[in-house]
């Protein structure tokens, strides 16, 4: 086959992305702590009503960060889904902690909380919810057995920034939330990421760890005539040029918003008439979440029709993707983790379609790309049923 039509994801240029970045370069500030990154950090700030907010390069850099803050060591638990990218386990594996892996729910195939509690020990350090395709988990039963444990919640809040739970903000429910900036995610500055922390104790100690184990910021601040290495951290800060990318495309979030809306809107509109039909389980959204408008996946009844989804809209030129490799199941969840039982992640793993959602899909690339899926399911039906 060759090239694709309509691109899985593509990075778009949405502002003064550019602009900004050939400022930063004019500023001659193109490391990290630079001006962009200090607008980026404060208008986050602003808009989600954290304590603090740090850039890093990665989303995976903020949960390490996390795992330091929280002096996660060997011996410690750390409760993760089961169905999440693995740095959401690994971020905490690498202090020497054992991830428990927990399963997800059959809806919005979020953390299972109603299997927390059976998950929490002594050794628990940490409960780390994914809200996935940004969709919020059950913060308020989360956190009320965390409370109970005196155990700390960090959301990766990697797919949801600007989404609602219950009309809060994900990434304000734990003391700690990461948010990613890859090219795959609603704001992109190509590699990116942040540490919110609403807890006001973590900020010193967040800083330190963020500048390299030292206390660079007491110093920028006068609060030092000089600064040194005080504690463990590591080069976490991203280039200013990447937080001038960033901040070009913060400025326009409410037009990101509105045009994903519009893009997963279409998408429902297709598909809803054919899912009773083709035993499609669409999104589901409950009435006290806003998403984020992540992505847009489909469930199908079987492996073997997933399977032939994929490779029948490849054929036609359509590329669309399976997601998360249950983590319980993996190389390394077996040998860091524990022995957990997580049938619906296993299920929802082997049956999940992701389709194309990127700013610069058209109306009509939808309709093509919808044609293609139906034309794949049935194709694949009818040879089920002839094989009977």
């Amino acid at each position: 086959m060759g090239h694709s039509k309509v691109p899985f994801n593509t990075p778009c240029v949405v502002g003064s992305e550019i602009d900004y970045v050939l400022q930063a370069i004019q500023q001659a500030h193109t490391g990290g702590s630079g001006p962009f990154a200090l607008k980026c950090q404060t208008l986050l700030e602003t808009l989600l009503g954290v304590k603090k907010c740090l850039l890093t390069k990665s989303c995976t850099d903020a949960l390490e960060m996390a795992a330091l803050l929280l002096g996660v060591r060997e011996g410690d638990e750390v409760i993760v889904p089961a169905f999440a990218f693995p740095t959401t386990a690994s971020a905490f594996a690498i202090r020497g902690a054992c991830p428990v892996f927990a399963d997800i729910r059959t809806d919005t195939l979020n953390m299972d909380e109603t299997q927390l509690e059976s998950l929490i020990t002594p050794k628990t350090k940490a409960i780390v919810p994914v809200h996935y395709a940004g969709v919020g988990c059950h913060m308020n039963t989360i956190l009320e057995i965390a409370h109970a444990h005196d155990v700390p919640v960090v959301e990766d809040n990697a797919h949801g920034l600007f989404a609602k739970y219950k009309e809060q903000l994900l990434g304000t429910f734990g003391c700690l939330a990461t948010q990613s900036f890859h090219e795959t995610k609603n704001f992109t500055c190509g590699e990116g990421g942040a540490l919110l922390i609403n807890d006001a104790a973590l900020i010193e100690q967040a800083e330190i760890i963020s500048e390299k184990g030292t206390d660079r910021k007491r110093f920028e601040r006068g609060q030092v005539d000089k600064y040194t290495w005080v504690e463990l951290g590591s080069s976490y800060l991203p280039s200013d040029m990447l937080a001038a990318f960033l901040y070009g495309q913060l400025e326009q979030r409410q037009y990101v918003i509105e045009r994903r809306k519009k893009i997963f809107d279409s998408y429902e509109a297709l598909l809803r008439p054919q899912a009773a039909a083709l035993e499609l389980q669409l999104p589901t959204i409950p009435s006290d979440c806003e998403q984020s408008y992540h992505m847009y996946y489909i469930l199908l009844p079987t492996e073997a029709l997933r399977d032939a989804a994929i490779r029948g809209m490849a054929e036609q030129g359509f590329i669309s993707a399976f997601h998360f490799m249950p983590l319980h199941l993996s190389p390394a969840g077996r040998k860091y983790g524990g022995n957990q039982a997580c049938p619906v992640t296993e299920s929802v793993s082997r049956r999940l379609v992701r389709l194309p959602f990127h700013l610069a899909l058209s109306a009509s690339d939808q309709e093509a790309i919808v044609d293609a899926l139906l034309r794949s399911l049935r194709h694949a039906t009818s040879r089920v049923g002839a094989a009977h």
